[in-house]
């Protein structure tokens, strides 16, 4: 058997190589969430609508969801090396030109040139990752590499606000220059680049096709809430359009004898199952985020550190899960550690459904711990064993579309919930608000009939408890929604083979492909 890159590297290379492409993933996954506390102090700044301010959310999404998907046939065709060097310093240019736009304009298109480019960066990093480790490492590998895609989401608006009090939002983006510089020299210097194929054929079809079902649908989602979803014919019109696009580019890679992606990844098996598994893990990761931070500042009334740090609290259970989990990677099975994660985050989801203006600030961080120790349990093992026994040619359209459904599971998380969230709080307003007469009981009580007196101060309190509570009643709701879909989860554990089957299948199916390709030449 010829040696891999992992055989050939020195341990410092190794370290080295690891250290740049972590800085790699906390840079595009800080962005994700680190913009979003600066949109009041940016909407002032460049003398915008809330609308509008919203595209700079938007753009980037979009850019980065669809340029997610012809990586793998670009790093085949240019390089893995230099495309991941290119990006890392469009990337890096582009956050110095959002750090510097004068107008709305000049930053929803420095934001879209900072998501074609931050696309690259998490699933190459994962795939260098999986190539400098050995097989037997590859569980700790995952682990210090997933530390940085599920920190940085809960790090970004604690920095984000920190960064925009303290100095100004336009330092939200400076502050990816310095290490986007070290990331690219450091690349250029420690990293071997991966054998070049130039023959490789690109259907524009389907990533045209793939590129239109994503972006009306990342569209659709994230502008549903504001645009009333179905009532709205641009929301209609975007529902259309990704259908449309998903259902040609399914039938290009159905029937054509070259796809856009080859279909024959989903041949593995614990890689399509574990697809599922990452979508709905998606949905809980940031859609939670979206219910407590409005939970902790509007309900409860915490500061924006405050909220940042309790919300922090999460971000090191992960870390502490994630520092031994690829420990207890080569000791134990994957699927026991995932079904460990699985109860400790759905009993933290439960635990956050009893949530109410009582709960205090200790028991809020208790709980985001668990959560966040669950999840660093579930997502290390996950990835693990997603690319256990995929071939490393598809390794890196198996990274691409990784990232790929878990973007889209956050995408329908954030979107679910904040609609659900709106709606229950005016459903449960009107049904509180029918019990709020003279001829209630309770509110005939000598303490409290002075609030339905006829002032405006007495039905303005009356209305803001009103609110308070039918508030209090649909983040409960919400919860017990992630509740059930961290439920829903569990069956599919049942469904991942153990390692050695896997390793049988994948023999057997790595066969086939060499047949298919000696028939194709």
């Amino acid at each position: 058997m010829s040696p891999t890159l992992a055989d050939t590297i020195s341990p410092a290379q190794r370290w080295l190589i690891t250290l740049c492409v972590m800085m790699a993933t906390i840079m595009q996954a800080l962005d994700t969430t680190i913009a979003n506390v600066a949109l009041p102090y940016m909407q002032g700044s460049l003398s915008t609508t809330q609308d509008q301010v919203n595209w700079v959310l938007t753009s980037y999404i979009v850019a980065a969801a669809i340029m997610t998907s012809p990586l793998g046939w670009m790093a085949s065709r240019f390089g893995r090396k230099k495309l991941f060097i290119i990006c890392v310093i469009g990337f890096t240019v582009a956050s110095a030109f959002c750090g510097i736009a004068q107008s709305i304009g000049e930053m929803v298109a420095f934001r879209l040139m900072q998501g074609v480019f931050g696309a690259a960066l998490v699933p190459l990093s994962q795939a260098v990752m999986l190539d400098i480790y050995q097989p037997a490492k590859r569980g700790s590998a995952m682990a210090i590499w997933g530390m940085g895609v599920m920190l940085g989401p809960i790090m970004g608006p604690t920095l984000g606000g920190w960064l925009t009090e303290t100095y100004s939002w336009r330092w939200v983006f400076f502050v990816n220059l310095p290490f986007g510089i070290i990331t690219a020299l450091g690349l250029s210097a420690f990293m071997s680049e991966m054998p070049i194929q130039k023959n490789i054929p690109f259907s524009w079809f389907g990533f045209l096709t793939l590129s239109l079902g994503i972006g009306a649908l990342q569209l659709m989602l994230d502008r549903g809430q504001d645009q009333g979803w179905f009532s709205s014919s641009e929301i209609v019109l975007e529902a259309v359009l990704s259908v449309c696009g998903f259902y040609f580019f399914l039938a290009d890679a159905l029937t054509s004898r070259r796809p856009f992606i080859p279909m024959r990844i989903f041949r593995d098996w614990n890689f399509s199952v574990a697809m599922v598994f990452m979508f709905l893990i998606g949905i809980i990761l940031l859609a939670t985020m979206a219910l407590v931070t409005p939970f902790l500042q509007n309900l409860l009334g915490y500061p924006v550190l405050t909220s940042g740090f309790l919300l922090g609290s999460r971000g090191l259970g992960t870390f502490f899960a994630m520092m031994v989990v690829g420990r207890l990677l080569e000791k134990m099975d994957a699927r026991i550690l995932i079904f460990i994660g699985l109860v400790l985050s759905t009993a933290a989801l439960w635990v956050m459904v009893g949530w109410s203006l009582d709960t205090s600030s200790s028991a809020i961080a208790i709980d985001s711990v668990t959560q966040g120790v669950g999840l660093g349990l579930v997502f290390v093992p996950l990835n693990t064993i997603a690319f256990a026994t995929l071939p490393g040619a598809l390794r890196t359209d198996g990274a691409a579309l990784w990232t790929l459904i878990r973007n889209l599971g956050s995408s329908v998380g954030i979107s679910l919930v904040i609609a659900h969230l709106t709606n229950d709080i005016t459903v449960f307003h009107a049904r509180l608000a029918e019990n709020i007469t003279p001829f209630n009981d309770a509110l005939a009580m000598p303490n409290v009939s002075g609030l339905l007196s006829t002032t405006g101060q007495g039905l303005g309190l009356v209305d803001a408890l009103v609110t308070q509570q039918a508030a209090i009643m649909a983040y409960s709701n919400d919860f017990l929604i992630m509740t059930i879909i961290s439920l829903s989860t569990f069956p599919l554990l049942a469904l991942i083979r153990s390692p050695k089957s896997a390793r049988d299948a994948a023999a057997r199916h790595a066969e086939a492909d060499e047949l298919h390709a000696a028939v194709l030449e």
